[in-house]
């Protein structure tokens, strides 16, 4: 009933949420995910649809309920992306399956296959018998509550008997932007480059994180070392290039030991508050009894005051004729210090405004230095950089900056958008000396020879470009700095009369325009 009423509360807070800011970039929609009652010993089949997070994912399930083992379910999922790519702090995908009465059992995670979007199947049981099917993004495998990251949501069963299923509303939510679990606390990944860094490892980093958040540096410091040494056993592995397995024991010791961090240190808290709030009821009869005390000391004190003020009160008449003798006095005395004051006031602000130019002159005189020396370093690193780039193509430098010309046999054919496979290391060890020098902008530009329409030369040198551009996108340089153009055969180096001369029309060049 508790977790029903946070359903409920959640969903009451998602409408008021939709009524009161502006629209989303996705379309916030309302959502209903059916629960389904699974008969005993009868395979029913789920189709699965992606939610505006990641439309495009789908998936497929095949679930039994049985007397023995509970409801075992087979789910298979396909076109998900990597979670880092759904925001900096998910590092897996976890699938739940959650009853009418809010009822939420982790299922297990949806480990990561393949480099981009991936396939993948997981077998788990559980003991609930009417429920709804979610995949969520999470910070790691063994969070407790599904996160707002939903991915997937089954859609309405059918059965191959072609019997109707019972079904009833679990969830109802608006869209991915006000879903009906948040949980706030999930950190970012203190990680730079989250597709090399396995997924194991990424999950333990944000166990640590959300355990360090709950309070586990003071309140259970022991579990948390545990949890960092396994997660430091865990990244000495991988950098050691230790086999998998048993980087992925290590890191999961460290998901668990986090966990187990994080609930001890809940736990210890709030028996902590417990024994604050006895306190300070304690603390609260004795300060009423020691009022009583003090009214009756406060009672004795103000007769004394009493008699003293009155004492003070004749003396204060007797001296109040010597203060406004002295009063005259010091004013004439104040006329003229503040003659003197107004004259010192004026020579330091002369004198302040003297030392703002001067130093004005001298951050000025730094500014020219200091760019006159990044000019000067920007010109040998310009003559070391067209070195190393010789070895992949001819190097000159115009207007525009530095032009490499990168030579015909780096595609597979003369009309080929593909790699020649001599050309994959060479555009590797390319991309590495570009990604490395970001005082460049980068302009990779393809032509041809007029062999063919138009629009398929434009099209084939387009391809090419992008082709080049994605790939060096790929090896590390940033996506903002590069920019891929194809002029088909618009712009000749030379005509288009013999063999030699459209040779030398198909070129793609790689033009390094400076930043400065």
């Amino acid at each position: 009933m508790k977790n029903l009423k946070f359903l409920k509360l959640g969903l009451i807070l998602s409408i008021f949420t939709l009524l009161n800011i502006p629209a989303f970039s996705q379309v916030d929609v309302a959502r209903q995910t059916k629960a389904v009652t699974y008969p005993l010993d009868e395979v029913v089949l789920l189709q699965f649809r992606g939610t505006t997070r990641f439309p495009r994912m789908k998936g497929e399930g095949k679930i039994k309920r049985t007397g023995k083992n509970g409801t075992e379910v087979e789910l298979s999922v396909s076109k998900m992306p990597r979670p880092f790519e759904l925001g900096t702090g998910y590092a897996t995908y976890v699938l739940w399956a959650i009853s009418p009465d809010g009822q939420v059992d982790n299922l297990g995670e949806i480990k990561r296959r393949g480099t981009f979007e991936f396939d993948s199947k997981i077998s788990v049981t559980t003991p609930l018998q009417t429920f709804a099917l979610i995949i969520t993004a999470e910070p790691h495998f063994l969070v407790r509550r599904p996160s707002r990251a939903v991915m997937l949501e089954n859609l309405n069963p059918y059965s191959q008997t072609g019997r109707t299923i019972a079904t009833t509303t679990a969830i109802e939510y608006f869209g991915n932007s006000s879903d009906y679990f948040s949980d706030a606390r999930t950190p970012e990944i203190a990680e730079i480059d989250y597709s090399k860094t396995p997924s194991t490892i990424l999950q333990a980093k944000q166990a640590i994180a959300l355990a360090r958040f709950a309070g586990a540096q003071r309140d259970a410091a022991d579990e948390l070392k545990q949890a960092e040494a396994f997660l430091l056993n865990a990244e000495n592995g991988w950098r050691a290039d230790r086999p998998e397995e048993t980087i992925d024991i290590a890191a999961r010791q460290a998901v668990s030991a986090a966990v187990k961090a994080e609930n001890t240190a809940a736990a210890r808290r709030e028996a902590r508050e417990k024994r604050n709030e006895k306190t300070r009821q304690d603390a609260e009869v004795r300060e009423s009894e020691g009022k009583v005390l003090d009214i009756q000391n406060e009672m004795a004190e103000l007769r004394a005051e009493l008699a003293r003020e009155t004492r003070n009160r004749e003396l204060a008449e007797r001296d109040a004729l010597n203060y406004s003798n002295q009063v005259r006095e010091l004013r004439a005395e104040i006329g003229r210090l503040r003659e003197d004051f107004g004259q010192i006031k004026t020579d330091a602000e002369n004198a302040k405004g003297q030392l703002a130019r001067i130093e004005e002159e001298k951050q000025a005189e730094e500014r020219r230095r200091q760019e006159a020396d990044r000019l000067a370093q920007f010109q040998v690193n310009e003559d070391f950089l067209m070195q190393s780039l010789r070895r992949f193509g001819a190097v000159n430098k115009n207007e525009r900056g530095i032009v490499l010309t990168l030579p015909e046999n780096y595609w597979s054919a003369i009309r080929a958008n593909n790699f020649a496979p001599t050309a994959e290391p060479k555009i590797t060890a390319l991309s590495e000396i570009l990604a490395g020098n970001a005082d460049y902008k980068i302009v990779v530009e393809s032509h041809t020879d007029n062999k063919g329409t138009p629009d398929e030369l434009e099209t084939l040198t387009q391809t090419r470009a992008q082709s080049i551009a994605d790939k060096m996108i790929t090896l590390g340089v940033t996506q903002n700095r590069i920019e891929a153009k194809g002029f088909g055969a618009a712009v000749p180096v030379a005509p288009n009369t013999t063999n030699a001369s459209r040779g030398k029309n198909r070129r793609v060049q790689v033009i390094l325009v400076p930043n400065i």
